[in-house]
């Protein structure tokens, strides 16, 4: 015969497991909420009026030498650059989502690549660092990769 202490012990075991996969379910989908909104974030600075424009000034120049563009805008560094540079690190990280970033940015970032990449090696030897822009490298690696894969 089963006395009460054996059921209060098995209620409770059943309650612990159950609250354990609550909270795995609920980590799960609070992560990718916060993902959501990164991403959604991300794309509402890639459609503002200012990035659209940094984004056609960049892909319209004519130069490929980072100092001569830098010296033409008086900008540091071009901020689609920034902006994708920082998605790289974020996929690096694997805190964003390849398919997603694919999905919204995968056509202009080639796009991009293939126009940036000669600026970046040319600021690469400018500055003497060969691991500088990092993230746009890696994410159109990754890119490509997915892409093969689809």
């Amino acid at each position: 015969m089963v006395d009460i202490q054996t059921v209060s012990i098995t209620i409770a075991s059943a309650s612990v497991v159950a609250g354990v996969v609550y909270y795995a379910l609920q980590l799960k989908h609070q992560s990718r909420i916060r993902q959501t909104e990164l991403v959604t974030r991300l794309y509402s600075i890639y459609a503002s009026e200012g990035f659209q424009k940094e984004w056609y000034i960049f892909m319209t120049e004519e130069t490929n030498d980072f100092l001569t563009y830098q010296k033409k805008y008086a900008v540091e560094l071009p901020p689609t650059a920034v902006f994708f540079n920082g998605i790289g690190v974020l996929l690096s990280k694997k805190l964003i989502d390849i398919d997603l970033i694919n999905r919204l940015f995968g056509g202009v970032y080639m796009r991009f690549w293939e126009r940036g990449k000669p600026m970046l090696e040319s600021c690469r030897r400018e500055f003497n660092s060969p691991r500088l822009g990092f993230g746009l490298e890696y994410l159109y690696n990754e890119l490509k990769k997915f892409q093969q894969r689809q």
